[in-house]
């Protein structure tokens, strides 16, 4: 739900990211969020979902985790978002409870390369929006945690290719996916879970989900 609440306080953080880089604030202090129509991507990916569970890796100041946060609220479901930097931790706070989303957003403020392997949850979508030479592994990292229908979303695939280009190879040449690279913004790497990569039947669980290999699943479909 996109009220008027939201709505304010996601133009205030569009007019803050336009002034920092205006004014040639650091890239390393700058909330380096997604693009406007990319949080309205993300919007529509959720919102037509119940009980959707997301995972976001990389929630700096909370710009496009407001965007998750009010699609999953449509129809129940939460945003669980990982943010390394206290300063950006800090806003990321603020700005969600400004919008009124406390309800559907929580964070867990640390190196995601520690806390998400500690996570023990199942994701509908994951977002990854973070340094690109850790895409690879968190993409890892996240891959137990998902189920067959589930969603891989990486930002930036097309804006840093150099950095990024393996990576989406990596998961268009994957079996167990279905992938494409939307041109949308700086880039958007959307894989669909198809099958478990697990023989043992250990991972976590949240439905049951089918194994979607022989079904004609497709997917349609980058910050700096």
């Amino acid at each position: 739900m996109l009220d008027d609440r939201v709505r304010r306080v996601l133009a205030r953080l569009e007019e803050e990211d336009r002034a920092e880089r205006e004014q040639g604030v650091a890239r390393e202090l700058r909330a380096r969020q997604v693009e406007r129509t990319t949080g309205q991507f993300l919007f529509s990916l959720v919102a037509p979902q119940t009980d959707c569970e997301v995972l976001e890796v990389g929630g700096s100041r909370g710009y496009s985790t407001i965007w998750l946060a009010a699609g999953v609220r449509t129809f129940g479901g939460r945003v669980l978002s990982l943010e390394n930097d206290p300063r950006k931790c800090e806003a990321w706070r603020t700005n969600i409870a400004e919008a009124g989303l406390e309800a559907w957003a929580s964070l867990i403020e640390g190196d995601a390369r520690e806390t998400l392997p500690a996570i023990d949850d199942v994701f509908d979508v994951v977002f990854l929006d973070a340094e690109k030479e850790d895409y690879e592994p968190f993409f890892q990292a996240a891959r137990g945690k998902v189920e067959p229908g589930a969603l891989f979303v990486a930002d930036n695939v097309l804006s840093h290719e150099e950095a990024l280009g393996a990576y989406s190879r990596a998961r268009q040449e994957d079996p167990t996916l279905e992938s494409v690279t939307v041109p949308l913004d700086r880039g958007l790497e959307l894989s669909v879970v198809l099958r478990d990569v697990s023989s043992d039947g250990g991972s976590p669980r949240k439905g049951g989900g089918p194994d979607l290999s022989d079904s004609c699943t497709g997917s349609g479909g980058a910050s700096s």
